[in-house]
């Protein structure tokens, strides 16, 4: 597990979007070829201003302690200074996901 005082942003496709979290846990996971974070760090609003994918970040993630995502679907992971605003975004058609599993047993 991560230093507490560590914060990461975490990159990541999923359902034909891009996620861009922060969150100040990152391992490797107990499960084989995922990615788990956790402790995730939201903006306080302080302005007017809501950004609405922000706002579905921390619907969805709202009851999550942790979460595994496939390591295939993991973009990037940064170790930040200073957090930004978590968000989702639409991927343009150039984006093709990664083609098939990381591991397939032999066919006899």
């Amino acid at each position: 597990m991560a230093d507490n005082k560590m914060l990461y942003r975490v990159q990541f496709v999923s359902n034909g979007e891009h996620y861009e979290l922060y969150v100040r846990e990152v391992s490797q996971g107990g499960l084989f070829g995922f990615v788990e974070i956790g402790d995730f760090v939201w903006d306080n609003h302080t302005h007017i201003v809501v950004d609405p994918s922000h706002e579905k970040l921390k619907t969805e993630f709202a009851d999550v302690t942790s979460t595994f995502i496939p390591m295939h679907n993991v973009l990037r992971i940064d170790q930040v200074k200073k957090q930004g605003t978590a968000k989702i975004t639409e991927l343009s058609d150039k984006v093709t996901a990664f083609p098939g599993p990381i591991y397939t047993p032999n066919k006899d």
